[in-house]
């Protein structure tokens, strides 16, 4: 059975997703932008279901640096009246429905789990999707690349390189393309017979998902008087 034939993956919404963001010294990046594009597999070809993009204010602590305007053209006054990040990634959390099969897409996906992760508290539901990146799908479809950075899939699967790359809204474009081309490749590939293959080559664990575990000394493993005891 080939990939695009698993009943699992037919059922599964794919949600690109991309963020820009700015990082200031001393604290994890802050989100400037968010786009998302929710795709599903219906009858050979690939249908868009939902689509959101948003920018966000970032906080005092993380104003837009030069560098970031040069490599995205956002500015300090664009983001200055955007919407917060409770508001903007709230909206976005709200598009997801409880009895829905979702798997977030992202090129590095580790950057876009480190942010959701972040702001989880104004994305509850967002932060609980596990994620698909596609560096590992890639180097296992098409190896032997010179690098696998989203410019060179673009460039091998002769992808038009947009105006804006490096905003939001174009990158998440551009990778639901290199996306849909790499199923493609994958479907006629032996290496992937379903969802389970492609998730155990490129599947990325949302944190949130990811069980915590105790320390050897936490406080609570103690009775209440030990913890307060003199340890001298």
């Amino acid at each position: 059975m080939g990939l695009t034939e698993d009943p699992a993956f037919a059922a599964t919404t794919f949600v690109v997703i991309d963020f820009e963001a700015t990082t200031p010294t001393g604290y994890p990046a802050q989100p400037i932008e968010v786009a998302a594009l929710a795709l599903r597999y219906q009858r050979g070809a690939w249908a868009t279901v939902g689509k959101y993009e948003s920018l966000i204010r970032p906080p005092e602590f993380a104003p837009v640096t030069p560098a970031v305007t040069a490599q995205t053209g956002l500015t300090p006054e664009q983001v200055h009246h955007a919407p917060s990040p409770a508001e903007a990634l709230g909206a976005l959390d709200r598009r997801f429905t409880a009895d829905t099969p979702y798997l977030l897409v992202a090129q590095h996906a580790a950057t876009e789990a480190n942010l959701i992760y972040n702001q989880r508290e104004h994305c509850p539901a967002l932060a609980r999707v596990d994620l698909l990146d596609t560096i590992p799908f890639a180097k296992t479809i098409v190896p032997g690349l010179r690098n696998y950075k989203l410019d060179t899939l673009l460039e091998h699967f002769a992808v038009p390189m947009p105006a804006d790359r490096h905003r939001a809204a174009a990158d998440v474009e551009v990778t639901a393309q290199v996306f849909a081309r790499l199923v493609h490749a994958a479907a006629k590939s032996p290496q992937l017979s379903g969802l389970a293959g492609l998730v155990k080559i490129a599947g990325r664990t949302a944190k949130c998902n990811i069980p915590v575990q105790s320390g050897l000394f936490d406080i609570e493993d103690f009775p209440q008087e030990q913890a307060l005891a003199d340890p001298s």
